[in-house]
């Protein structure tokens, strides 16, 4: 028997297929955006999202929009899609949602001459259209990384308050929303002092808001790094995405994928981020080197411990600063 969540994942589907045909005969073509992933040790994970778009119009190109208006987009899933990345090009299939999430060898060499700049481009193209965005590639011998979460931890959201979370996320554009204070200066003060420290934004936020986001984090001085969003529609088995299972899946992957980094885990008390580092820290305590956790509520300073990883509190990224343990 197909759960009510099924039934909702089969009418979406439904009704995207129809706007799809209507799109198409009026001329729309897929548009590929591209996202900035991670790789080291030459292989690399290559991230974008394919659209229906007009033929005059680049979803990339679009005047700075309401968060809501970013929500209406008709994705081209099951497309094929170029990438080419360091002098290779493999086609590869959007998934189902229109996704691109693929891991790549890179050619020999290739890896060791972009060291230097610690990222490569990756051009991926669907049909006679293309979008740009840096793989940035950790040190072979990288031995710390930082993980970070957006909403209220770098970018002031007030999840605490569904009405004003709300209006910031679907009205507010990108271009007028505010950063926490401090912490573009703490994830600066992590990853200072080695070449190419692996920094990954991961978020329960869509990835309609990918290329906003992007755009706040260079402009509020945050270093850059990989962008690991979710898809906000229904799946087989519930209404909503769980965005728990995406942070602990995606937690394991960049233990996979970078196995000698050991990860300051940056967050926020507001949801779900101090449950899920603590258990990722239980299980794998020697790749965890802090918890760093602002503090929504009270913002008292305070270092906790899970096992012999300080767990810090704090309002903001000047206090976390202040309290941060020695490096070891």
């Amino acid at each position: 028997m197909v759960s009510l969540p099924g039934l909702a994942r089969r009418a979406d589907d439904a009704v995207r297929g129809t706007l799809s045909r209507v799109a198409r005969r009026r001329g729309w073509t897929p548009a590929v955006l591209a996202h900035p992933g991670y790789g080291s040790g030459g292989r690399v994970r290559v991230l974008g999202r394919v659209l229906l778009a007009p033929p005059s119009a680049h979803p990339e190109q679009r005047r700075a929009l309401p968060g809501w208006q970013r929500f209406l987009t008709l994705e081209s899933p099951r497309t094929d899609v170029g990438v080419e990345i360091g002098g290779s090009h493999v086609v590869v299939r959007s998934d189902a949602d229109g996704l691109v999430d693929i891991t790549l060898d890179l050619p020999p060499g290739v890896a060791e001459a972009a060291r230097d700049r610690g990222q490569l481009p990756v051009v991926l193209r669907a049909g006679t259209r293309s979008a740009t965005a840096p793989v940035h590639l950790a040190s072979p011998d990288a031995a710390r990384g930082v993980v970070c979460d957006i909403d209220d931890t770098v970018l002031v959201t007030g999840i605490a308050t569904p009405l004003r979370a709300a209006w910031r996320t679907f009205v507010q554009p990108m271009g007028e929303r505010s950063a926490v204070p401090g912490m573009a200066e703490l994830l600066r003060l992590l990853t200072a002092g080695a070449p190419h420290v692996p920094v990954v934004y991961l978020s329960n936020g869509p990835w309609n808001l990918a290329g906003p986001l992007a755009v706040f984090l260079e402009r509020s001085g945050f270093p850059p790094g990989a962008l690991l969003l979710t898809d906000w529609g229904p799946s087989a088995s519930r209404w909503f995405r769980d965005g728990q299972a995406h942070k602990r899946a995606a937690l394991q992957r960049l233990a996979a994928d970078l196995p000698g980094v050991r990860w300051t885990l940056v967050g926020d008390t507001g949801e779900h981020d101090p449950e899920l580092y603590r258990e990722f820290a239980t299980a794998a305590p020697a790749r965890v080197r802090a918890v760093l956790l602002r503090d929504v509520t009270s913002g008292e300073p305070r270092v906790e411990r899970i096992g012999d990883v300080p767990v810090v509190y704090g309002r903001d990224g000047a206090s976390l600063s202040a309290a941060l343990p020695p490096p070891d």
